[in-house]
């Protein structure tokens, strides 16, 4: 198991929700902790308030854009200078917003493989690096579709998708660090409300009851529930091209085919 005494992390949405769960569990567990958010209002109090908790200078805020290529890599620069590597790289920040689409595309699927490029470029072996792991956030949206989110869907398949491949690569090549991807269900942050709100869902504002249905098989986990299963891919040094779904019974590695089944149709 990786011993995260003295490694430094890297969180993206940070400011509040899983990724404010996320540092804080990392935290907990020895790591410094970088948080990244373009909520600075936030990011700045739940730095304070995470020094206290935690020791002075443990934790710093970076405001960045992740849809942003000059912004991100601006902030990663920033954190080399302040803590001199980086071990654990985890792309949280994500948007649901069916309405302006493009813009959910560039948060949850384009800055993540920004974030995951950027993080793979200081840490692999072949640069001179020490090796590391890469955390991305998915959703059980990205195993299964969301009707009443197709491009918030699409960009969750991408990163499982991203995740895998870019793990399978790593070990080919010898890198030496590992990719890993999360998929929890609804999670009680201030993300789920954006499924109630037709600037968010556009025109599937309609299927407002069949996202409450959802919810109702699905019912929304605490924060903390996430964060452990963040953690056990972070320590876990066997587990790399891991996606790890979390939902109300429990956490379960799911197994992808090997070969691709298909029905015989005539052409």
């Amino acid at each position: 198991m990786m011993a995260l005494q003295g490694k430094v992390a890297v969180v993206t949405g940070a400011a509040q929700g899983l990724g404010k769960g996320f540092a804080e569990i990392l935290l907990q567990n020895g790591a410094k902790v970088a948080l990244l958010d373009i909520n600075e209002k936030a990011g700045k109090e739940l730095e304070t308030q995470l020094n206290e908790a935690y020791g002075a200078d443990r934790t710093h805020f970076y405001a960045a854009d992740v849809s942003s290529d000059q912004q991100f890599k601006d902030a990663f620069q920033k954190v080399l200078s302040k803590f001199g590597q980086v071990d654990i790289f985890c792309n949280n920040a994500g948007i649901i917003n069916e309405k302006h689409w493009e813009k959910t595309v560039s948060i949850n699927l384009n800055g993540v493989v920004r974030g995951t490029y950027l993080a793979l470029d200081h840490m692999k072996k072949e640069n001179g690096g020490q090796g590391g792991v890469i955390v991305n956030t998915a959703s059980l949206a990205g195993l299964g579709p969301l009707p009443p989110s197709p491009i918030y869907t699409a960009t969750k398949y991408g990163v499982v998708g991203f995740s895998r491949a870019l793990a399978a690569a790593s070990e080919w090549a010898k890198y030496g660090v590992r990719v890993n991807v999360l998929c929890p269900t609804f999670v009680r942050t201030p993300l789920i409300d954006s499924f109630n709100l037709e600037e968010q869902t556009g025109q599937f504002i309609g299927l407002s009851d069949f996202t409450r249905s959802l919810m109702e098989k699905f019912p929304a986990l605490e924060v903390e529930e996430v964060a452990k299963a963040l953690l056990l891919l972070v320590k876990d040094e066997s587990l790399n091209g891991a996606c790890l779904a979390v939902a109300n019974d429990g956490a379960g590695l799911v197994s992808f085919p090997k070969e691709i089944s298909k029905t015989p149709v005539s052409l």
